[in-house]
């Protein structure tokens, strides 16, 4: 028996079997990236929910003009972690004061493609709204970081739960 004739079999059965092993583990930890959205000419991308979505979008956020992370405080000088609700997002230009972005935030990262120029971006999350200055030069991304008290009441803003999910962690 001719030993060169069972090696290349064995060589392809292992390197397939090893190939299938790593796509399958990959495409376990595979997520779709949020989707790049428009208001009023505006290009933008919510997410960061996840870790893996929140680590994707710290490594695209140098890319885009403006960053926006929101967070509510543990009390401590640190971010709770995670932020489920959604927030209001108005961006003005800071010396006309005309509305440029006026969406809802889905997720506590919010990547817009701003021009060049100032502005104040208000965020309202249960009532209580936050403002900041924000400043857009070309080429160097901008970023902003809403951070709401750790006494706020993120139970008022929060989705509810499915309800069958409700049902089964009031039955425990």
């Amino acid at each position: 028996m001719n030993p060169s004739r069972l090696r290349r079999p064995l060589a392809a059965l292992v390197l397939g079997g090893t190939a299938a092993f790593l796509g399958a583990m990959s495409s376990a930890h595979a997520f779709s990236n949020p989707p790049i959205q428009v208001a009023q000419g505006i290009e933008y991308m919510c997410g960061g929910a996840a870790r893996d979505e929140a680590a994707f979008m710290e490594m695209v956020s140098p890319r885009w003009a403006a960053t926006i992370e929101f967070g509510v405080s543990d009390g401590k000088g640190a971010q709770q972690p995670g932020f489920p609700a959604k927030a209001l997002v108005e961006v003005r230009q800071k010396y006309t004061g005309q509305v440029v972005l006026d969406v809802q935030s889905q997720g506590p990262y919010m990547l817009a493609r701003l021009n060049p120029g100032a502005y104040d971006v208000n965020v309202t999350l249960g009532g209580l709204t936050l403002t900041q200055s924000l400043v857009v030069i070309a080429g160097l991304p901008a970023r902003a970081s809403f951070v709401w008290p750790s006494n706020f009441d993120m139970a008022s803003v929060t989705p509810p739960l499915p309800q069958a999910l409700a049902q089964t962690s009031a039955a425990r």
